[in-house]
């Protein structure tokens, strides 16, 4: 039996339907995610299911006494209650602090924000990550999630997939976040044209089924379906991660792509950079960095040597407040490193997409704002006039004679992006490029980059498209040096699972670190001193941390041993003391809490 029914819904707002005879149902159980242009309808489509917003025509009806829970893109948040009174509501301590799965998504979410602060007081994302958190703590039949990974670092997306999966309850979620889409969702529905299309699968089922449906029906253009097969070209081709569970038949995927092209040539690309660019691009020299400027704020690198080369495509990944942004400014040349030297190509020809939208002239037209920069431009082989790349970006006809003022924020970044590319760089800084895109302008800009030689530094929470167009990923882990991880993100988030970052993610009844820290009545109101419970927990969470000592001993024990057999090979020797340091900072870190740990046992 389904929990909800729609049935013949129209809804529109002036002339244009959003929904036009729309029937759909939802049965207990289904994860169904949600795709489709910007302003095409989604929003209104899951607000017409939560009963949110009563449509102009049909009828939606809800199973008797249905829970729905719902996270809209804002909250209604009261700004003069704490946030442990919005999350925890009137549970009494014991109650919650007893329940190991709330203590894991208070840790997960809510790790780094100080649970008797203000509502009023918390940023846009920390109340973002808030609402999330008293949802998913609440019982519900059915959840309803709008864009629910805005705000969320690469660790809290995996985290949030894992925990929906495996949850029981029916999940409707829109999202621009391909890879959250494959990783939660089991069917997939695409608004388009007013009428929602269906589609068995995540995100890869659904791009498949899509273009099977196109070249069957042949009533989609040449490009696009082309486009499309790119894409199934890549899914197939791609991280281990993603092939190893395909959601779709392995024939048929392969006579779809048995004569596609790989997404970039590779070689060609890096040949034509290396022409463009010389052999210096970005070399850093014992650099030492703070976020604030010199000796102010968290310290980002620490006598750091590292180099970016010409058609480098790196992937920037790390916890927010790591310090990738600063990293894209310092290499942008807009602060200066507190010691050390950056050196900078000859022929580098840089464009800096930052978070912050830059100024643009509200009284011209779009198409005048990008022709000012150039008419014309070279991608890969092939020659694009301005209005064509516009029109691969989302402003199709009219839209390109909008005056920018009236532009939304998510229409601003394109055209900032799209005025970038015209200025024909050779180096791209791309910081959260991805922001309010919606899939089918992100399936275009990967095409575009694609085609696009040069050195690409990308700092994204978009799994895929991090993915999609990078060959390289290096993270900043908390010990002030950059790290070459060459198992890409899944090596980041093993990495972050282990040592003193378990400490984010243990649901042992503390959040520990800060005055954020959830603790027992006892630990932290009724004085020093620890009920039997804490304390055997406390010495559990201690004996769990001499363990991962014990293995990191051995394991440093063994790196000596084989940097004496190496002496010689100075290769080996310094790949060798590469791991022996991660090895040490990882030790520091463990010693660190078990140190915290140990004080509050009095021992």
């Amino acid at each position: 039996m389904n929990l909800v029914n729609l049935e013949s819904v129209s809804h529109s707002y002036g002339p244009k339907p959003l929904l036009s005879d729309v029937s759909l149902g939802i049965e207990a159980g289904d994860r169904i995610g949600v795709v489709g242009r910007n302003g095409g309808g989604k929003t209104t489509l899951i607000s017409v299911i939560a009963g949110d917003l009563k449509p102009n025509g049909g009828r939606v009806t809800h199973n008797r006494g249905l829970q729905v829970g719902s996270l809209s893109q804002g909250d209604d948040l009261d700004p003069a209650r704490p946030v442990r009174d919005i999350v925890l509501g009137e549970r009494p301590e014991h109650e919650w602090a007893g329940d190991a799965g709330i203590r894991e998504i208070l840790a997960s979410l809510l790790g780094d924000i100080d649970l008797t602060a203000l509502a009023g007081s918390l940023s846009g994302g920390e109340r973002r990550r808030t609402a999330l958190a008293k949802l998913l703590i609440d019982e519900h039949d059915l959840i309803i999630l709008d864009e629910p990974t805005n705000h969320l670092d690469i660790e809290a997306i995996d985290w949030l997939a894992r925990h929906l999966a495996g949850r029981r309850t029916a999940l409707v979620v829109v999202t621009h976040d391909r890879w959250f889409l494959d990783a939660v969702s089991t069917r997939t529905w695409e608004v388009v044209d007013g009428t929602v299309e269906r589609y068995e699968g995540g995100y890869a089922a659904y791009v498949l089924a899509k273009a099977e449906r196109a070249r069957v029906a042949a009533s989609t253009e040449a490009r696009r379906q082309n486009l499309m097969r790119k894409e199934i070209a890549w899914l197939r081709r791609g991280p281990p991660a993603r092939t190893s569970k395909p959601k779709f038949r392995i024939d048929a995927a392969q006579a779809l792509i048995a004569d596609e092209p790989p997404a970039r040539e590779s070689v060609e690309l890096v040949k034509f950079a290396a022409a463009r660019l010389g052999r210096t691009v970005y070399d850093l020299e014992d650099v030492t960095l703070h976020a604030g400027g010199p000796g102010q704020g968290p310290l980002v690198l620490d006598h750091t040597t590292w180099q970016f080369g010409p058609g480098d495509r790196v992937g920037l990944i790390g916890v927010n407040g790591s310090g990738k942004s600063s990293l894209l400014r310092l290499l942008a040349g807009t602060v200066r490193p507190d010691s050390g030297r950056l050196v900078q190509g000859k022929t580098v020809r840089l464009a800096h997409l930052s978070q912050e939208l830059g100024e643009l002239d509200p009284d011209r037209r779009v198409l005048e704002t990008v022709e000012e920069v150039r008419k014309f431009i070279q991608v890969g082989k092939k020659e694009w006039t301005a209005s064509q790349l516009l029109e691969r970006l989302g402003f199709k006809g009219d839209a390109q004679w909008k005056v920018v003022g009236d532009l939304s924020g998510g229409e601003r970044r394109r055209l900032q992006l799209l005025r970038l590319l015209m200025d024909d760089p050779n180096v791209l800084l791309l910081d959260e490029p991805t922001n309010d895109l919606d899939i089918e302008t992100l399936n275009e800009l990967e095409d575009l980059l694609d085609g696009w030689p040069g050195t690409l530094i990308l700092v994204s929470h978009d799994r895929y498209f991090l993915e999609r167009v990078t060959d390289k990923t290096v993270a900043l882990l908390g010990d002030h040096r950059l790290s070459m991880l060459p198992g890409g993100v899944d090596e980041y988030l093993a990495r972050r699972a282990s040592g003193a970052a378990l400490s984010a993610r243990a649901a042992s009844g503390a959040i520990s670190g800060t005055a954020t820290a959830i603790s027992s009545t006892a630990a932290r109101e009724s004085g020093p001193g620890l009920s039997a419970r804490d304390e055997r927990d406390l010495r559990k969470e201690l004996s769990r941390l001499e363990r991962q000592l014990q293995k990191l001993d051995g394991r440093q024990a063994k790196l000596h041993a084989s940097m004496a057999d190496a002496a010689a090979d100075y290769g080996r020797l310094a790949s060798l003391d590469a791991e022996l340091k991660e090895i040490v900072a990882e030790k520091d870190a463990i010693e660190s809490e078990w140190l915290e740990l140990a004080d509050r046992l009095g021992e």
